[in-house]
């Protein structure tokens, strides 16, 4: 152990333990210690809610949708279907319908989202059966005329259509024209499911029918709208997305979930980081108290310093004294800081203290998911704040004349 350090220690606590200076130095350590757990506890949870979002869309969603660059309906789709299978990455295809409708129940009419699939290939790149309320995942009816369909529980609910009940759809790009005006094509459909997936935008606006339904309501005939691709890792989809692309050619693109969810995503890091910045400001507020803590040191220590610098201690090893003591500051509190947000968030992680009420999240408990690289960004944080905190204050005692400082003691 240097003799700075060894200095510094000492000056940690002042002639009394209760001292002035004591308690600025615990209150110091405190800031660091609630700033670093409040932020790594922060970011945890919303790295959390960005998982238990992603985890969502990618059960609602394929990895990767590949369509037409004009948007127009897909002719080939069989062989384009082969072309991306061929590439090693993939997993599994799916052929799809998606357009606008309206739908009308007994007591409401809304606009949706048209989803059409086939049951047992959607499930392969998807897990849209898996939020099934009800248990059949198929577009079975008990009436024979009637075309299955799979609601959103909230849609459910806005139009109070429950199992069974019968429901239109209605398509407008297929709309008639007579005297009396345009006339919808319509298609009547009975209720064979309910899903809720947890995120509201699905839940309240899309809607499931089979395909060959589907082709038939807008008169697409063989052809569907889009392909969606699962890939053996979802976190490399655009990756695998441009190997589909070069296997296709120039007539098809692919259109990888994070592209689809570019928006959402940006959104939620860019909260990350405003909720880091923010927290951030309980440790340099702590910066501070270690500042006014170094200061009352030099002036409570300025005889002891004045006899170290007559006996030849050079300005930059005082400087080194006070650093030192900074530094443990930050470090002491920044480590027990990331240790309290640890057991809080393993605490929250295994037994799910917090709740939340199901009936307005698609969660029932807080999220937890820590993160290595927040606990040492944190950590690091605190450390440098602390150390930037000592810089005025080590220069400070680093320029006193120790002739008077031993004079005026």
């Amino acid at each position: 152990m240097s003799l700075e350090f060894h200095i510094a220690r000492r000056y940690m606590s002042s002639k009394h333990r209760l001292g002035f200076v004591s308690v600025i130095t615990a209150i110091s350590i405190g800031g660091v210690i609630i700033g670093t757990a409040a932020l790594v506890i922060v970011l945890s949870v919303m790295n959390g809610f960005e998982e238990e979002v992603r985890s969502r869309i990618i059960g609602t969603g394929s990895d990767i949708i590949v369509s037409h660059v004009t948007g127009q309906p897909i002719s080939e789709w069989r062989q384009l279907r082969e072309q991306i299978d061929s590439v090693a990455e993939v997993v599994a295809t799916s052929p799809i319908i998606q357009s606008k409708c309206a739908i009308a129940s007994k007591t409401e009419t809304d606009g949706v989202v048209v989803m059409a699939i086939i049951p047992e290939e959607e499930a392969k790149v998807s897990r849209i059966t898996d939020y099934m309320l009800t248990k059949s995942i198929s577009f079975n009816t008990q009436d024979s005329n009637m075309v299955g369909i799979w609601l959103g529980v909230n849609l459910a609910d806005r139009l109070s259509a429950g199992l069974n009940e019968k429901v239109k759809l209605f398509s407008l790009k297929e709309a008639a024209s007579n005297i009396s005006g345009f006339i919808p094509k319509a298609m009547n459909c009975q209720v064979a499911g309910i899903f809720e997936t947890g995120m509201y935008e699905y839940d309240a606006n899309m809607v499931y029918i089979p395909l060959e339904s589907a082709q038939s309501l807008f008169n697409l005939g063989d052809r569907i709208t889009a392909i969606s691709v699962k890939t053996n890792d979802y976190n490399r989809a655009e990756i695998v997305g441009k190997k589909i692309d070069s296997v296709i050619g120039y007539k098809y693109y692919s259109t990888s979930w994070k592209t689809l969810n570019k928006n959402l995503f940006s959104w939620m890091t860019l909260e990350k980081w405003a909720s880091f910045i923010i927290l951030s400001l309980i440790i340099a507020v702590a910066a501070f108290n270690i500042i006014s803590s170094l200061i009352m040191i030099v002036l409570e220590k300025r005889k002891e310093i004045g006899i170290l610098m007559s006996l030849g201690m050079s300005n930059n090893r005082i400087k080194k004294i006070f650093i030192y003591q900074g530094i443990t500051i930050g470090s002491f509190g920044g480590g027990v800081g990331c240790l309290i947000g640890y057991i809080v968030c393993y605490i929250q992680y295994r037994f799910h203290v917090i709740t939340l009420p199901a009936e307005y999240y698609f969660i029932s408990a807080l999220p937890i998911k820590m993160q290595l690289l927040d606990f040492v960004s944190v950590g690091l944080a605190a450390f440098i704040l602390s150390f930037l905190a000592t810089l005025y204050p080590s220069a400070r005692a680093a320029r006193m004349n120790p002739v008077e400082a031993i004079r005026y003691e």
